[in-house]
């Protein structure tokens, strides 16, 4: 759909996550030139309250022919160009719940609203200005986000702290490339282009893209999070190691083997990163078929899992079966778990040299997990993926248009060093140009805002 198309729509939306009979408040979002006719239409302010922008009025959503009323609610007005859009805005404050928002919506629609698509409003917030491309981008960080820290790299970003160092160095690629074009077109009425200068800048501008480009791990770990996968033999007290992790009685405890029959999930925050937290059953050869199923799928957990935590009975020590599941995921990195350490001694015996990290715990008692988290934080780290005191952190979409502006940077050094025509510089110049434009929207295709924005959820 084209701005022009935009400007002449009015869409509408559920603005809130709709959970039955949950939720206090529900919300039904209007963004276009026909929101406020249609407000008018469907809702009744008793009394003299004012129709005025940034105004909050109180009264009923009635069926325009019947007169019915839908709901008591309150209804917000944002008239163009100060709302989220840059167009007129009205919010419906529904009470929460199915019925009342799914019923004020089709009168939306009934009136000649359209069904909003996935992320269309802040695609016209992009449409109309009031947003640059990695603002938008921040917003469904934001949305999406599963720690605080990254609830804080997403802010910033929308506070304009990517757009605004891109958008100085597209600045300086763009005068140097005015700069270069001169010479071509008017080389007898200018001085000699000072190469040295251009140089140092080319190298600046190369060393903040690279500086930038380094986020590109740190933004990927605070979005998706690490998944970790506990697994062991059968009584070793994984089920016990993620109660006392998360706090919980997620998994049942006994003192019988294989009570662990499928994959149990827990959501933590380590160090500002997201860890999701499978417990797997215990890996041994089964006759129950049920629990068959159960290793299969541990195995598969283990195998897909970002970090294992290979776990032991410190009172049987290192066995061969220990050392089967261990060959099964020794080419993931792995942190051995030695449980129940305070009811045995020289536990250590027979562990292979090659695990180099090891963490004590008696798991039952809650203790050793601070260890725990400090061990897997310092792996995380080891592979190069910091998260705490990020000021900003980019996606893979922008990692990659960054990458391709350090190429055609790389391109003009080589092009310069090998003493070519000025022309030459120009096309890895543009280059550069184009792909720094690609991050904030400057210079971007409608098939690239398709596939950013169908990401959202619909009402954003």
């Amino acid at each position: 759909m084209t701005q022009s198309e935009f400007s002449s729509s009015t869409i509408a939306a559920i603005a809130t996550a709709i959970v039955p009979q949950q939720g206090s408040v529900g919300i039904v979002r209007m963004s276009g030139l026909e929101a406020m006719a249609i407000a008018h239409a469907l809702f009744h302010a008793p009394g003299q309250q004012p129709w005025e922008s940034h105004r909050i009025l109180y009264g009923y959503i009635r069926h325009p022919q019947t007169h019915q009323v839908i709901d008591e609610a309150l209804l917000l007005l944002m008239q163009a160009p100060r709302s989220y859009t840059r167009e007129d805005v009205v919010e419906f404050h529904c009470h929460g719940g199915i019925m009342a928002v799914q019923q004020v919506l089709q009168l939306c629609l009934e009136q000649g609203a359209k069904l909003a698509q996935p992320g269309e409003f802040t695609l016209r917030a992009f449409l109309n200005g009031r947003l640059d491309l990695t603002q938008a981008e921040s917003i469904a960080d934001l949305v999406g986000a599963r720690s605080p820290q990254a609830a804080q790299t997403a802010l910033a970003g929308l506070q304009g702290k990517l757009a605004h160092p891109i958008r100085q160095l597209r600045a300086t690629c763009l005068d140097l490339l005015a700069e270069v074009e001169a010479r071509i077109d008017f080389e007898e009425d200018l001085p000699p282009l000072n190469e040295p200068e251009v140089k140092a800048q080319l190298a600046q501008v190369r060393h903040e893209v690279e500086r930038i480009l380094a986020t590109a791990n740190q933004g990927e770990l605070l979005r998706s999070g690490v998944k970790v996968a506990i697994v062991g033999r059968p009584n070793v007290g994984k089920s016990s190691l993620l109660n006392a992790w998360s706090r919980s009685d997620r998994a049942i405890v006994t003192d019988l083997p294989g009570t662990t029959r499928d994959v149990v999930e827990s959501q933590l925050v380590v160090g500002g990163i997201p860890v999701q937290v499978l417990d797997t059953a215990g890996i041994r050869e089964a006759v129950d078929r049920v629990e068959q199923l159960g290793v299969e799928r541990s195995r598969t957990v283990a195998q897909a899992a970002d970090l294992v935590l290979l776990t032991i009975d410190a009172q049987v020590g290192w066995t061969e079966a220990d050392q089967a599941i261990y060959e099964q995921v020794q080419h993931r990195p792995l942190i051995l778990v030695i449980n129940k350490v305070d009811l045995a001694d020289g536990h250590d015996r027979d562990i292979p040299q090659t695990i180099q990290s090891r963490v004590e715990t008696v798991a039952a008692r809650h203790q050793g997990i601070d260890a725990l988290e400090q061990a897997i934080l310092a792996t995380v780290h080891a592979g190069a993926l910091h998260a705490s005191d990020l000021e900003l952190a980019i996606n893979q979409r922008q990692a990659a248009a960054l990458t391709r502006a350090k190429t055609a940077l790389s391109q003009v050094q080589m092009t310069i060093a090998d003493q070519l025509p000025l022309d030459f510089w120009t096309i890895d110049l543009r280059s550069a140009i184009q792909a720094l434009g690609e991050i904030t929207g400057e210079d971007v295709t409608e098939s690239v805002l398709d596939r950013i924005f169908s990401r959202f959820c619909i009402g954003k």
